[in-house]
């Protein structure tokens, strides 16, 4: 699936590992239910939950009036159902 990115690790997802939950950048256009079906299907686990949020773009200045700005992204809060995990991440204690 090209509209999913990479894992976000910082100390906010490294600490929701353990609630069981996993964080991800994705396309600023996937919809949760887009979402929930390919984390069911890919990883074959149950989905409790989705929470999504955008992160705001930034605005460089590049050169005297030149403002340069990045695209928004979207990252997304996939929980788990109790019993489910992703082997891929860190392990659950």
């Amino acid at each position: 699936m090209d509209k999913l990115g990479n894992q976000v690790v910082t100390g906010k997802s490294i600490r929701l590992l353990q609630q069981n939950q996993y964080t991800f950048q994705v396309d600023s256009k996937l919809t949760k239910t887009e979402m929930k079906n390919w984390v069911e299907q890919f990883f074959d686990v149950e989905v409790g939950g989705i929470n999504s949020s955008r992160v705001t773009s930034k605005s460089r200045r590049r050169g005297i009036k030149s403002n340069l700005n990045y695209m928004s992204r979207k990252k997304m809060i996939v929980r788990l159902r109790k019993n489910y995990f992703i082997p891929l991440f860190l392990s659950q204690t």
